[in-house]
């Protein structure tokens, strides 16, 4: 272990300082000014938007795009306070399959603001004519899409209470329309709402239901939203596992004490729709796709790469394997992952310009497989309430409909109300997170005596309960999982039987 006086602290004072083997900006960070307001400084955004920002910041552009970021939750309190004492820098560590790593102090981040401490100090920021954007990664389920209606669900409990006052907004919902209504006001041009979130048409989704919950709180402002807001569409992609006590060691090791590095794979991708009225950084200079239409780059990753998360993460977990390239490094669900992608996902794609499909879908396996990122089935069986239907459900319906094949889909639904029940083959408890976590583990209890409770939530999984043939295979690999275990379900699939 590297000797604690060689440690040095994560500050601006001690950039300088900084092993040899760590990038810094080559940029002065005092020169950067804020451009844009992004919610939910996770270490998504930390690995990725914010690391183009960078990148483009040590070519010597976009210093007036620097990033404030703005926590709304009560888990952010703990980003806030790291962030603040290394003067918003944090370590972004690049985990190569053959165990080389790749440390960079990321300076586009300029400042934090944790909202419940001073909302009006976030309006103020978002008010800002300098801010030209405002970027969201709040989780799929961040959007409020009824499950069924598609449409708004505003009974959340901090969207009531902001259309009761919006003068100290508590939603990220109600920060975005105030502050707009606020610009409007004052004659300032309106920022860009750019979602960064796994969500078909995300910046479409933003759109309706932000203009939807603006319409409750002020039908003329909600037309005025609706008319000049821009929302553009993205797709994102870059694996990034969460941050563990050993990787904060091992950056220590290296030299760099760290409150909150972030950890990633090597693989980067950013395919942005260009509908940016108030101006954007020039993103293309460091690799970003910046296209007239996202929608063929975003069905292919959500239903590929974000379905086969699913498509592996219960079986995987059920068997025993506790980490993604466990799973991934097995032939036999290695085969069936690639099954899925080329027999049931793909084939519910548009062309995609300029992608090769099946190198994509092999390069997926190969990233899965990575055992240095370390991503834990835990966290991709998390929320599967607002996973599934959004990722593996619509390549279900176009199959149905088309007459393609769900044999593989029918294995991945069973296979999560297996993991529903709450413990694994070994008896081991199964801590199920979800919002919904109570419901979807009593449905998966009743199998017994209803062997398709689990798919007769309507708001998960449509009309699949009375479609016999999807029917037919769900009940038949449920009954595998439960008589002979994951693996062996695997295998009497590769055999025929």
């Amino acid at each position: 272990m590297t000797d604690a006086t060689t440690v040095v602290p994560l500050r601006a004072d001690r950039l300088g300082d900084l092993p040899s083997s760590v990038d810094r900006p080559s940029y002065d960070r005092s020169a950067v000014t804020p451009g844009i307001v992004h919610v939910g400084v996770g270490g998504f955004h930390r690995a990725h938007q914010a690391m183009y920002l960078d990148a483009l910041m040590n070519r010597g552009e976009a210093l007036d795009w620097g990033v404030v970021g703005v926590g709304t939750m009560p888990g952010d309190r703990r980003m806030r306070d790291a962030l603040a004492g290394q003067d918003h820098l944090y370590t972004l560590v690049v985990k190569h399959p053959d165990g080389r790593r790749e440390a960079r102090v990321v300076g586009s981040l300029v400042g934090y603001l944790y909202a419940p401490d001073d909302p009006e100090a976030v309006l103020e920021r978002m008010c800002d004519p300098a801010t030209r954007i405002v970027s969201l990664t709040v989780t799929e389920g961040g959007y409020h899409v009824g499950q069924v209606t598609g449409e708004l669900d505003a009974s959340d409990e901090a969207l009531q209470a902001d259309l009761a006052d919006m003068t100290a907004p508590r939603s990220v919902f109600g920060f975005v329309v105030e502050a707009l209504r606020r610009r409007f006001a004052a004659g300032t041009a309106p920022f860009t709402v750019m979602s960064c979130d796994n969500l078909p048409g995300n910046g479409d989704v933003a759109r309706r239901m932000i203009t939807a919950f603006a319409r409750l709180a002020d039908p003329a402002l909600a037309d005025r939203l609706e008319a000049e807001v821009a929302f553009p569409n993205a797709m994102v992609d870059r694996i990034t596992p969460v941050t563990s006590p050993e990787d904060v060691e091992a950056l220590r090791e290296e030299g760099v004490e760290d409150a909150w590095p972030v950890v990633c794979e090597p693989f980067t991708q950013w395919v942005l729709e260009d509908h940016f009225p108030t101006g954007r950084p020039a993103l293309e200079d460091v690799g970003v796709q910046v296209v007239d239409d996202v929608v063929p780059y975003e069905l292919m990753k959500l239903r590929l790469l974000n379905a086969s998360h699913q498509a592996l993460c219960y079986l995987g977990y059920l068997a025993g394997y506790r980490y993604a390239h466990e799973v991934c490094q097995d032939p036999l669900f290695a085969g069936f992952l690639l099954g899925y992608m080329e027999d049931e996902g793909s084939p519910t794609l548009p062309e995609v310009p300029g992608v090769d499909l099946d190198a994509y879908r092999h390069e997926l396996v190969e990233r899965f497989a990575n055992p240095e990122v370390r991503d834990t089935l835990a966290r991709l069986c998390a929320e599967s309430s607002d996973r599934i239907p959004k990722w593996l459900v619509p390549v279900i319906d176009h199959n149905l409909e088309h007459g393609g094949r769900v044999e593989r889909s029918a294995l991945v639904v069973a296979s999560w109300a297996r993991y529903a029940e709450g413990t694994d083959e070994a008896g081991e408890p199964i801590e199920v997170v979800d919002r919904r976590a109570d419901s979807v583990m009593a449905a998966a209890a009743a199998r017994s005596e209803d062997p398709l409770a689990f798919l007769r939530d309507r708001d998960l999984f449509g009309g699949l309960a009375d479609d016999e043939r999807f029917t037919g295979p769900y009940l038949r690999a449920l009954e595998s999982l439960h008589e002979v275990g994951a693996r062996a379900t695997l295998e009497r699939w590769e055999a025929g039987t």
